[in-house]
C-alpha cells in the first residue's frame, strides 16, 4: 500500500482519530522513536523476500527495545500474510491482509489500534478468521537445513530420520505455508533462516 493510501485511509473514520507518520525505512522510524512515544507502529510489505525478510528482523529489534509498541504487519495478500504468520521469530498484535476490502482494512486496523497496551493472542483472528496450523520444530529445522543448501538425503542424515519421514515433513510445511513449489519453499527457507530461533520475552507494558 503506497504513503497515499494509508493517508486515504487514515483520513476516514473509524480512523481519523489517530496521528499517521510515515517513514520510508525503519532507520527513519527510529531516528524519529527517540522524540516521539509512538503507540503502534504499521509495516505495510509487498511481497518481496528481502522486505518481508527486513521487516521481520525489524520488528523482533522492536520487540526487544520497545514491547509496549503495537507491532502491525500489512501483508500484500493472504498467501504473504500466512508466511507472516508462520516465520514471525517475536509476536505480533495482527497481521492483516491488503487484499480485503477498504472497509475490512479500516475495520481491522480500528479493532487491533483500540487493543493497544498489550499483545493480542488472538492476533491471527483478525486475519483469516481463524488460526493458523503452525509449523513444527522438525518442519522449521527442515527449512533451515533447506536454506542452508542440504539436499532432503542430506537433511535426512543430520535429522536421524529415513528420506520419506522427511519429505513427509517438507510437505506438510509447504502445505501450512500455503507454497506449492520448491521454489516457495525455498523463499520461506531462506527467510527462515536469516532469523533467530528463539522469540523474545516481552515486557509488559507499564
Amino acid at each position: 500500500m503506497s504513503a497515499a493510501g494509508l493517508e486515504h485511509l487514515f483520513a476516514l473514520a473509524p480512523l481519523s482519530q489517530y496521528q499517521l507518520h510515515l517513514f520510508k525505512d525503519f532507520a527513519s522510524f527510529k531516528t524519529a522513536l527517540s522524540q516521539t512515544p509512538f503507540f503502534s507502529v504499521i509495516y505495510s510489505l509487498s511481497d518481496a523476500r528481502e522486505e518481508r525478510r527486513n521487516c521481520l528482523i525489524s520488528l523482533r529489534e522492536l520487540a526487544y527495545s520497545h514491547s509496549e509498541i503495537q507491532r502491525i504487519i500489512l501483508a500484500a495478500d493472504d498467501a504473504e500474510a500466512r508466511l507472516i504468520g508462520q516465520l514471525s521469530p517475536s509476536r505480533l498484535h495482527g497481521i492483516i491482509s491488503k487484499s480485503a476490502s477498504l472497509a475490512e482494512l479500516q475495520n481491522q486496523l480500528a479493532t487491533l489500534l483500540s487493543e493497544t497496551g498489550s499483545v493480542n493472542n488472538n492476533e491471527f483472528v483478525h486475519w483469516h478468521g481463524s488460526h493458523c496450523r503452525m509449523l513444527s520444530p522438525t518442519e522449521r529445522a527442515i527449512l533451515r537445513y533447506l536454506a542452508a543448501g542440504f539436499s532432503i538425503p542430506e537433511i535426512a542424515e543430520q535429522l536421524a530420520r529415513n528420506i520419506k519421514t522427511v519429505r513427509a515433513h517438507k510437505y506438510n510445511a509447504m502445505i501450512k505455508l500455503g507454497v506449492n513449489s520448491d521454489v516457495g519453499l525455498l523463499d520461506a527457507a531462506d527467510i527462515l533462516g536469516h532469523l533467530p530461533m528463539r522469540e523474545p520475552q516481552l515486557r509488559a507494558a507499564s
